[in-house]
């Protein structure tokens, strides 16, 4: 996965980036009084600035979802549906019944594209495959060269129950997604001090080192 011209992005750039996405959208979720949904996550609508930082952009299609439907079986009705086709719930694709887990089945399939730099058509079926096959390692990005793969599996797992078929066989963003998404982000830092602390960064930085090392100097300079 790349950006116009920059490196390829490293692991932990992606895990961090996982994780600043799914904070994001938790944070329109919980807006009050009403939460919003955006309707529209997709990869061009993430945006990293040059230190590999993430945000969420274009709510244009954004929705403000009355509290009781948000959190109730209810869904609000759309009369028609908005958004990017491959990353449209496909319940609110047919029912026009909009809610905040609508948001959680496209970030799915924009997890899935982290790990596997492919596109979104038929995503979640094919990585759901290899995982049952046992391959899931060839759906790995191959720009990067040191997945870790038991982490990296537990991601894959994760975005194919975001990325169910049915609202209610997702999991509960705040309370299931983010903590394993805060862990795989910490396990990213760490990876990252380890990296620095062994000296490697005086090396010449492979270009899935380079965006890690870029990050922590970033870092440092603001923390002084």
């Amino acid at each position: 996965m790349r950006r116009g011209n920059r490196p390829a992005l490293s692991w932990q750039v992606r895990f961090r980036i996982a994780a600043e996405i799914g904070t994001g959208l938790l944070f329109l979720h919980q807006t009050k009084p009403e939460p919003i949904v955006h309707r529209d996550l997709k990869p061009a609508n993430i945006l990293l600035d040059q230190y590999y930082v993430s945000k969420i952009g274009d709510v244009g299609l954004s929705r403000l979802v009355p509290p009781s439907v948000a959190e109730g079986v209810t869904q609000l009705r759309m009369t028609s549906a908005a958004g990017t086709f491959c990353y449209i719930d496909p319940e609110y694709q047919q029912t026009g019944m909009l809610g905040v887990k609508s948001d959680v089945y496209s970030f799915g399939i924009v997890l899935l594209q982290l790990l596997t730099g492919k596109p979104a058509m038929g995503i979640s079926h094919v990585v759901g495959r290899a995982i049952e096959n046992g391959t899931f390692a060839e759906m790995l990005d191959t720009v990067v060269v040191d997945w870790p793969f038991e982490e990296a599996l537990v991601m894959a797992k994760l975005a194919l129950q975001c990325a169910e078929l049915r609202r209610k066989d997702r999991p509960d963003l705040g309370k299931e997604v983010m903590p394993e998404l805060r862990r795989l982000r910490e396990l990213a830092d760490e990876s990252i001090s380890q990296f620095l602390l062994n000296g490697c960064a005086v090396s010449s930085p492979s270009h899935s080192q380079a965006s890690m090392t870029q990050k922590h100097t970033y870092m440092t300079s603001h923390a002084q």
